[in-house]
């Protein structure tokens, strides 16, 4: 590590495995761009493009930091975060710049401009529609966004940008999130709703070279590990739900046996199911407000909002599950095609929850929220 002791606004962190020339290409761009403090971090590359590191380290604005072995990029990027809060007091914030040329420097220079100015984390996000971006990269991103809007309730244009302007208040706690590789930086967005943290879009310049040949992505367990954390709340909630069905199902039975001395048939089974189903629903909200969502809203108007929805889910998938029926004119004895309908409208109606549950009912209050509307620059 060599620290050459120098102040600065903002700095630039540019993690690097395995560089060729456009690393070089990429530091002296941002130089001559303005920025005074690069952080270079060498993250564990082969003997061969060491030379690129020496040499870049000569220049004075450069910091070079070195993992020994690879580590990921996310563990790059927490290094350089960690090393700028203790070694760079008057630091005001930093910006992450890939080292391979996707990366503009006068669209960094841009992100760290626009992060001074409102002190919110800025995402320098691309335009997917153009020509030239490959189309797995196309198909990629627009199926990521899809499921972060969809699953997150985040509206994201970019969700695997790696150029970020980060204020310097919030380092601390982006270094602290999980994921040691490319899942950091999606950590890093659901860091931004959990957390309140304000962010905001920039468009930049849409930059492929070599249809991204020079990418360390590995497509099947990069993007597992990514997939795997922007559906972590769906997964935790698909059990919350069948845990409470289970209950559901053992609380009737229970009552039905408890009840069964004083109440006779459908008197029975009404007082069965309502028992079941308030107990069974109160066990579901409390899943989904400390753990599934893990809410720290109003508790009152988080019930309020609970019950709001569940009673009108209920009526809406009797009247759905007739409506198909009738409309497709099934008769009683099609059991099997019933039973699938009937699944149909409850899966819909099970994602459809899932979504009002995580914007609206478990949603942070307007005065906690920490998330802004998102603006492009034009």
């Amino acid at each position: 590590m060599e620290d050459r002791g120098r102040n600065c606004s903002v700095a630039a962190v540019v993690p690097s495995l395995n560089p060729d020339q456009r690393l070089k290409a990429t530091v002296d761009g941002l130089l001559a761009e303005g920025f005074e403090d690069v952080v270079l971090v060498n993250d564990g590359s082969r003997p061969e493009p060491l030379g690129y590191f020496q040499e870049l380290a000569q220049r004075p604005q450069v910091t070079l930091l070195t993992h020994e072995a690879n580590r990921g990029k996310g563990a790059a990027m927490k290094t350089a975060f960690r090393w700028l809060l203790e070694h760079r007091p008057q630091c005001a914030g930093v910006v992450t710049v890939d080292g391979d040329g996707q990366h503009h420097p006068e669209d960094a220079m841009a992100c760290a401009g626009r992060m001074l100015e409102r002190e919110e984390v800025v995402l320098g996000c691309r335009d997917f529609s153009r020509p030239e971006v490959p189309p797995r990269s196309r198909m990629g991103n627009r199926i990521t966004c899809a499921v972060f809007r969809i699953f997150c309730g985040q509206a994201i244009s970019d969700t695997q940008t790696g150029l970020r302007a980060i204020p310097r208040r919030y380092l601390a706690a982006l270094a602290a999130v999980a994921g040691e590789r490319y899942e950091y930086e999606t950590n890093m967005l659901l860091a931004l709703k959990d957390q309140r943290i304000p962010y905001g879009e920039m468009a930049i310049r849409t930059i492929y070279l070599e249809e991204n040949r020079g990418s360390h992505f590995h497509t099947v367990r990069d993007s597992w590990r990514i997939y795997k954390l922007i559906l972590a709340h769906f997964f935790r909630y698909t059990l919350s739900s069948l845990a409470s069905a289970a209950a559901d199902t053992g609380l009737f039975g229970l009552l039905s046996w408890l009840l069964a001395g004083t109440l006779a048939g459908t008197a029975l089974t009404a007082a069965a199911a309502l028992g079941a189903r308030v107990l069974s629903s109160l066990l579901n909200f409390s899943l989904n407000r400390w753990v599934v969502f893990q809410s720290r809203g109003c508790l009152g108007r988080s019930l309020v909002r609970y019950y709001a929805l569940a009673v009108p889910l209920l009526l809406a998938q009797f009247l759905l599950t007739e409506g198909v029926f009738r409309a497709a004119h099934i008769g009683d004895r099609q059991t099997m095609l019933r039973t699938v309908i009937y699944g149909l409208v409850m899966a819909a109606l099970f994602v459809g929850s899932y979504m009002i549950q995580h914007r609206w009912v478990f949603a942070p209050e307007e005065k906690e929220k920490g998330s802004v509307p998102h603006e492009r620059r034009k």
